[in-house]
């Protein structure tokens, strides 16, 4: 997207020494803004502990702004840490990711867990949008075999999308580039197009187009 080591950054927005109007960059698309993050935010959690309402200070943040976006899409760091929970607090839904792996499963009832507190505690209104496989490798049987267990416990959430592994995948962070520009015609990109429409028909915003006759 071509930014890189921004500062300020989501760091000064969450401990509150920046607005978050101000921290807010264009990408060179035109439809996508980005709240950048950078190195500080590893200390984040340090000084939000001891803030007021910590668990909610992202929701507080993005209220100022919301209406002014049609998706607002978190990246959540992987720990379940109180950055995660600001998350989850600030979030209509979570899409959760399963790599189709041996250990994947056990970290999974983890989080369900943590959700399950969030909306108990922070967010009542917290849904699963929906359970995706990744990383999944039709010529392993444990990536079968994790794909029948996830889709046996969620049923319907579990996406039909599913991300195979794809070398262009793995590439594209090292150039600083998202999939869709890195290689559009690679199965990685189909399968992350495939996703983003399953999304919005999930939600009744998938955009039809009609051809002219």
């Amino acid at each position: 997207l071509g930014i890189f080591n921004q500062s300020p950054s989501i760091y000064e927005v969450l401990i509150g020494s920046q607005p978050i109007q101000e921290v807010i960059i264009p990408s060179f698309m035109p439809f996508l803004n980005v709240l950048p993050s950078n190195i500080n935010l590893v200390g984040a959690e340090i000084e939000m502990v001891d803030m007021e309402n910590r668990e909610m200070l992202l929701k507080d943040r993005l209220a100022g702004i919301s209406s002014d976006y049609d998706y607002i899409i978190i990246d959540c760091p992987p720990s379940l840490s109180l950055l995660t929970l600001n998350a989850l607090s600030a979030s209509n839904s979570v899409l959760i990711p399963v790599q189709c792996e041996y250990f994947a499963l056990e970290g999974l009832g983890q989080l369900l867990n943590t959700i399950k507190i969030v909306k108990q505690n922070f967010n009542p209104k917290l849904a699963i949008e929906g359970v995706l496989l990744t990383m999944f490798d039709s010529r392993l049987r444990l990536s079968q075999q994790v794909s029948e267990e996830v889709r046996k416990y969620f049923g319907e959430k579990v996406f039909q999308t599913i991300i195979h592994r794809n070398v262009r995948l793995s590439e594209a962070p090292s150039y600083g580039k998202p999939i869709l520009l890195y290689d559009a015609v690679s199965s990685g990109a189909r399968n992350y197009i495939a996703l983003a429409s399953e999304i919005l028909e999930r939600n009744g915003t998938l955009k039809k187009v009609v051809p002219h006759e």
